[in-house]
C-alpha cells in the first residue's frame, strides 16, 4: 500500500496514449447498503491490497470499490512504467500537473459511481497519489466540470485523503470564487485529510499546504489530522479515525 522509491527525481513527459485501467475489486457491504466509496491506491500498487484492509473495517453499510490504475510511464521514476492515476514529476509548485491524466482517472471513478442506486451516498478516498486523485475529484465536483470543461455530474458526499496532496492548488481559489454554485458545493462537501509527520515520500508540508489551499478556496467542511512518528504508510489509529469520521456523516 506504499511504494519504496522515495527519490524525487525528474523525468520527461511521455506522449499520451489510450490507457486501460486494471482490475476493479469490490467489497460488498455486510449490512444495509447505504453508501459507496471508491478507494484509490498509491503509485505502483493495485486495488487488491486496499480491498483486503477495507473489508476488515467496522463499517457494515459501506460498499467499497477499489479500481486499479492504468500502467503508464511515470516521470518521477525516470519513465519506468507502473500503475499510476496520472503522470507526475517532482512534488513542487513549479512542476506542471498532468490534468489530462487526472481528468481521465476522475472520469473513470465517476463512471464507477454513476451506476450506484439513487439513494446511495457517494464518496471517494485514497492514499498518496490516490488521495491526490480523490482531492482533484472533489475540485471537479465543486466546479461542476473536469479540467477539460466536460460536466462532472456525480454528487459526492465525502472525500478522504491519506498522505496525499492537492493537484491544481495554485488556480483553485480563483475558479471556485468565480461561481456562486461552485462556492456552495465546495462549502458543502466533507473532507478528511491525514498525514504522517515523518513522511519522506510525500512530506507532511504537502498535506498541510493542501489543507490550507482547500480552506482558502472555500472548502469549509474539512479536517486535517497529523500523526507523529508515522511515515508514508497507514496505521490502525489512522484507519480508526477514518471510521469514526465516516460514522459522523449521515448515511455512512
Amino acid at each position: 500500500m506504499s511504494y519504496s522509491n522515495s527519490s524525487m527525481g525528474s523525468g520527461s513527459r511521455t506522449a499520451r496514449r489510450t490507457l486501460e485501467f486494471g482490475r476493479t475489486y469490490v467489497v460488498k457491504p455486510k449490512g444495509k447498503h447505504q453508501a459507496t466509496i471508491v478507494w484509490l491506491h498509491g503509485l505502483g500498487d493495485n486495488g487488491s491490497s486496499w480491498s483486503q484492509l477495507l473489508e476488515s473495517l467496522p463499517l457494515p453499510n459501506i460498499k467499497w470499490i477499489c479500481p486499479t490504475a492504468p500502467t503508464r510511464p511515470v516521470a518521477i521514476l525516470g519513465g519506468f512504467p507502473c500503475t499510476a492515476w496520472f503522470d507526475m514529476g517532482e512534488l513542487s509548485e513549479d512542476c506542471p500537473d498532468d490534468f489530462e491524466g487526472l481528468d481521465s482517472s476522475a472520469a473513470h471513478i465517476a463512471n464507477l459511481l454513476s451506476t450506484e442506486p439513487a439513494d446511495i451516498k457517494l464518496g471517494i478516498g485514497g492514499f498518496s497519489m490516490g488521495a491526490a486523485t480523490a482531492l482533484y475529484s472533489a475540485t471537479c465536483f465543486a466546479q461542476g466540470k473536469y479540467g477539460n470543461g466536460y460536466p462532472y455530474t456525480v454528487n459526492l458526499r465525502a472525500i478522504i485523503g491519506l498522505s496525499g496532496w492537492l493537484p491544481g492548488a495554485r488556480s483553485l481559489r480563483n475558479k471556485i470564487e468565480g461561481s456562486h454554485e461552485a462556492a456552495r458545493r465546495a462549502a458543502s462537501i466533507p473532507i478528511l485529510l491525514s498525514h504522517g509527520l515523518c513522511d519522506e515520500v510525500v512530506p507532511h508540508k504537502h498535506g498541510e499546504k493542501s489543507y490550507h489551499s482547500l480552506s482558502l478556496a472555500g472548502f469549509r467542511n474539512i479536517a486535517f489530522k497529523t500523526y507523529e512518528g508515522i511515515g508514508h504508510y497507514t496505521v490502525p489509529k489512522e484507519m480508526d479515525d477514518v471510521c469514526n469520521w465516516l460514522n459522523t456523516r449521515p448515511g455512512f
